[in-house]
Formats: C-alpha cells, sequence, structure tokens
C-alpha cells in the first residue's frame, strides 16, 4: 500500500517520497468554455518515487537533483507559497531528487507539489484540514489533488473530481517503459479530438482485463508523431501484457502481465507489483 510515509529526522526535518501514477483510460470528452477539457480516467499509484526533503532555513530556497526539471517555474515552490498566503511561519529550504521522469504522463510534478503541501502542514503542525489541502492542489493542477489520497481513484471534470474504486489489479505484473521523449501537455491536448463515449470507463474498468476496450484518447494524435511509442506498446503485447496503454498525456507506456516478463527494451525500464 502506498501511504504519505515521512521521515522525521529531528524536530525540523522532513522527507517524504512523493510517488507517481499511470492513467489507465483516459477519454477526453469536451473542450470547456474556459479553455480546458473535461475528460475521465482512473489514476493508479505506482511505486516509482522521487525523495522531498524540508527544513527550516534562512531564506526560502530550492534545489534539485536527479532529473533535470524543465522551466522557470517549480511546483513545489507555488505550493510554498499557497501556504504562506494563509499561514505564519519560517523560510524553509526544499531539496527535490527527481526520479519520476517528467514529460511521461506520470504526475510527477503533481505528486511533489501535493507532498509539500502535507510536508509543511506536517513541519510547522499547521493543523490544515484535507478540504483546504484539497483547495490549494486544485490550484496547482487537475491532478494535484490525486496524491493527497493516493488511491485508485475514477477521475472526471479536468481531472480533479475524483471517486475512489474499488479495482483489483494485485494478481498482475506492472511494467512501465520511459523512452527519452518529452511531451508536454499543451503539445498533446493541440491535436485532441474530443469523442462521445460508447460506453463509461468506470464500467468497463470492471469487465475482465482480458476483454477491455479501454483506450487512451491521446494515443490517437501523439503516436504519429511519436511512432516509437506506438512501437513499444505493440513490443509489450507481443511479450504477452494482457493490457498497455500510453500514460496520460505523456510518453510512458505501460503494459499489465500475467507474471513478470522477461523483456529487453533500450530505454528506461521498470517493473512493479501492483499494491491494490
Amino acid at each position: 500500500m502506498i501511504t504519505f510515509v515521512f521521515l522525521q529526522l529531528n524536530f525540523s526535518t522532513v522527507i517524504f517520497f512523493p510517488n507517481a501514477k499511470i492513467n489507465i483510460g483516459l477519454n477526453v470528452i469536451s473542450k470547456r468554455a474556459d479553455g480546458y477539457h473535461n475528460l475521465e480516467t482512473l489514476f493508479y499509484p505506482i511505486e516509482w518515487k522521487d525523495v522531498l526533503e524540508i527544513v527550516p532555513a534562512k531564506y526560502n530556497t530550492f534545489t534539485s537533483s536527479g532529473i533535470e526539471i524543465p522551466g522557470s517555474g517549480n511546483l513545489c515552490l507555488k505550493a510554498l507559497e499557497l501556504v504562506r498566503s494563509a499561514y505564519d511561519f519560517s523560510p524553509v529550504h526544499i531539496h527535490l531528487h527527481k526520479n519520476i521522469p517528467v514529460g511521461a504522463g506520470l504526475g510527477g510534478g503533481s505528486s511533489d507539489a501535493a507532498f509539500t503541501l502535507m510536508g509543511i502542514n506536517q513541519l510547522f503542525d499547521l493543523g490544515i484540514d484535507q478540504q483546504q489541502l484539497h483547495l490549494w492542489a486544485k490550484e496547482l493542477g487537475a491532478d494535484c489533488p490525486f496524491f493527497l489520497y493516493n488511491k485508485p481513484s475514477f477521475a472526471s471534470g479536468i481531472g480533479n473530481q475524483l471517486e475512489p474504486i474499488q479495482l483489483s489489479l494485485k494478481d498482475y505484473f506492472l511494467v512501465v517503459v520511459k523512452p527519452p521523449i518529452f511531451i508536454s501537455t499543451a503539445q498533446a491536448f493541440s491535436g485532441l479530438k474530443p469523442q462521445k463515449l460508447k460506453s463509461t470507463l468506470k464500467s468497463e474498468l470492471f469487465n475482465d482485463m482480458a476483454k477491455w476496450t479501454v483506450k487512451n484518447d491521446f494515443e490517437e494524435s501523439i503516436f504519429p508523431i511519436y511512432p516509437e511509442l506506438q512501437n513499444i506498446k505493440n513490443q509489450l503485447l507481443d511479450a504477452g501484457a494482457i493490457y498497455a496503454s500510453m500514460s496520460g498525456s505523456g510518453s510512458a507506456i505501460y503494459g499489465f502481465f500475467s507474471s513478470k516478463p522477461n523483456l529487453n527494451f533500450d530505454q528506461e525500464l521498470v517493473f512493479y507489483q501492483p499494491n491494490y
């Protein structure tokens, strides 16, 4: 089970391990007046983790190691400022060791932000309730609230309306392949055409996995641009995957197997035994 594990090294340091997620199915239903899209998907937590350290300091500072984080802004600092807008506490130094690939559809940045909210709350014993944390998480990103709960959840709206779902995948073996491709959210949505649903994702997920017709709408627009992603999916299926898919709007491709497969990929490859 993925829990909100943290290490309290002393009275003024906490270390959290923000985890990734995959999307099982992703139907983009319609474009909204605010420019966002209504969708439905299943968020499923996996044990690919970053390391997040928060410690009181003289000034607010942020450093990172591991995978390079693109762009000038950082969601951890944005999360910090949201809490600081309502509570008075000393400055902190945040260090993020980045293991979860970016642009992969694994939600690493959103997870880091959600765990920063929880970390500040924990470190300074602010007593912020879950409802307020959820509201701030929604400001940080559509999938950010999911990481406050970290249980398989059916997501609708823009991805921030969550409903826990009792879907057991413990009998399967999960493989995630991450090629060296970065896909921005803007790029993924730019070629997308919302479609009417023939059946709801929620009802499909309770069928036997071998009978799933669950799909990720982004594959239709992204695979022609990056045919190597289609090739990875095909390789997983050829190797015996019961189901394989692109995760979210990123470049990670995953597959569920009945047992641990023997695979040979040039790309980064991780194996997981599902917890739920």
